[in-house]
């Protein structure tokens, strides 16, 4: 019996990346518990998703030019990424650290680790679709990044589309008739778009009632509407974690919380510079349209995918905490660049749709944090995804199982080092 087998892991965190994490971490042996704040089944950052599996995605989102457009944008709450101006020295050291990363340095050295932890968390949805039954709806149609004009088109061209080339990462440059002859389903009003064939989707509505039912299977402990509070640490280690049900005793720890995994670690004087990003999704339940391929609808910042009978469209993200203010503005922004990509969209279409709302876990440097803390080593961090949660969750459930077993990991973890901001 090897050392893992009896060793108890408790995951802090029960969306879509501690369920992976739970996941890989059972696999090998470990008693895993998940603690989630909410109740079963309950809303996460993930169900509400675009559903992306995105290796095209290399680009950090702290890249070269973002800070000229951040500062744009904070002017108008209808803008792709708007950050709420406040007093908060949390909000504004992350501005400094994000301000820092948006280099054309960073975007080089961290373009081939965000390609591997993509192309490896692809290759494991695909595992996991087996091992399902694809229970979550996985499709391989790719993604096309449409574009309404030229100098849009250009720019993707000599810049995402050449980079994600040159990693490797297919991508072919088309023009509108080519655009639409891949998706015959819609009228598409652009001038072109790129496209990454390697690209997948799924519904992720079904991808975590099926995660949860397979680690029942393999005899995973969940306690739901938990909330983790506090720390007991003894010489270094934590030695339990503090929970609304009582103190929750484990060998190994995992911060697995998403948006609020930096508050979670109050009292263990750590510092994890994160912001909760508000993201909004519109899902037609019988569209009128069918479409195959997830797109991005490039100027506007807005995803749409299909999902099985349903069509989503999702996006922006708003820097304002955890508020629950669904910002009429933004959704309207949303339902706008529908029908300016897709004219035969009417505001008909999105009538009587409840807007959902889910806040991702935004690292200053767009990369997330994966690894072990220096001053607890026995506290390893999941947490900090930004937009690429689910396509990262599975290579981060293997990641994580690989540091607590003491292997070589999978990808190289120097850059996405939870104390890279200490």
């Amino acid at each position: 019996m090897s050392p893992a087998q009896t060793k108890s892991v408790l995951i802090c965190g029960g969306g879509i990346v501690g369920l992976s994490c739970a996941y890989y971490l059972a696999r090998d042996g470990w008693a895993v518990t998940v603690v989630e704040r909410n109740a079963e089944g309950a809303d996460s950052c993930a169900q509400g998703s675009a559903g992306y599996i995105s290796p095209s995605h290399v680009i950090p989102l702290a890249a070269p030019g973002m800070v000229a457009k951040g500062l744009k944008w904070m002017m108008s709450s209808r803008s792709p990424f708007y950050i709420k101006p406040r007093l908060d020295a949390d909000l504004l050291r992350w501005g400094w650290l994000f301000a820092r990363s948006c280099t054309a340095e960073h975007t080089v050295r961290t373009a081939p680790v965000l390609r591997d932890l993509c192309l490896g968390g692809r290759k494991l949805f695909v595992e996991l679709a087996a091992a399902t039954g694809d229970a979550f709806e996985l499709k391989h149609e790719g993604l096309l990044n449409l574009c309404k004009t030229q100098e849009t088109l250009d720019h993707e061209t000599h810049g995402l589309a050449a980079l994600a080339n040159e990693l490797g990462v297919e991508a072919r440059v088309l023009d509108a008739k080519q655009t639409a002859a891949l998706e015959p389903g819609t009228k598409l009003d652009v001038v072109g778009s790129v496209y990454f064939p390697i690209d997948a989707h799924l519904t992720p509505r079904k991808f975590m009632p099926a995660l949860t039912g397979l680690l029942r299977q393999m005899g995973v402990t969940f306690q739901w509407s938990t909330s983790v509070n506090g720390w007991r640490t003894e010489s270094g280690r934590v030695v339990a974690a503090q929970t609304t049900a009582g103190e929750l005793k484990a060998d190994e720890f995992v911060l697995a919380g998403g948006s609020w995994s930096a508050a979670m670690t109050d009292g263990l004087d750590l510092r994890l510079p994160l912001q909760a990003g508000k993201g909004y999704s519109l899902t037609i339940e019988q569209p009128r349209f069918r479409l195959t391929k997830s797109m991005i609808l490039t100027e506007r910042r807005v995803a749409v995918t299909p999902m099985g009978d349903k069509l989503r469209f999702g996006g922006t993200m708003e820097i304002a905490g955890h508020s629950d203010r669904v910002r009429p503005e933004r959704v309207e922004q949303i339902i706008a660049a529908a029908k300016f990509f897709l004219p035969e969209f009417t505001d008909a279409d999105f009538a009587g749709i409840k807007p959902w709302f889910g806040y991702r876990p935004v690292s200053p440097d767009g990369l997330p944090y994966i690894g072990r803390f220096g001053r607890h080593p026995n506290l390893t961090a999941a947490c900090g995804h930004a937009m690429l949660g689910v396509t990262m969750a599975p290579i981060t459930g293997l990641l994580v199982s690989e540091i607590l077993g003491g292997r070589e990991p999978s990808v190289p973890l120097a850059t996405l080092r939870p104390d890279r901001f200490s």
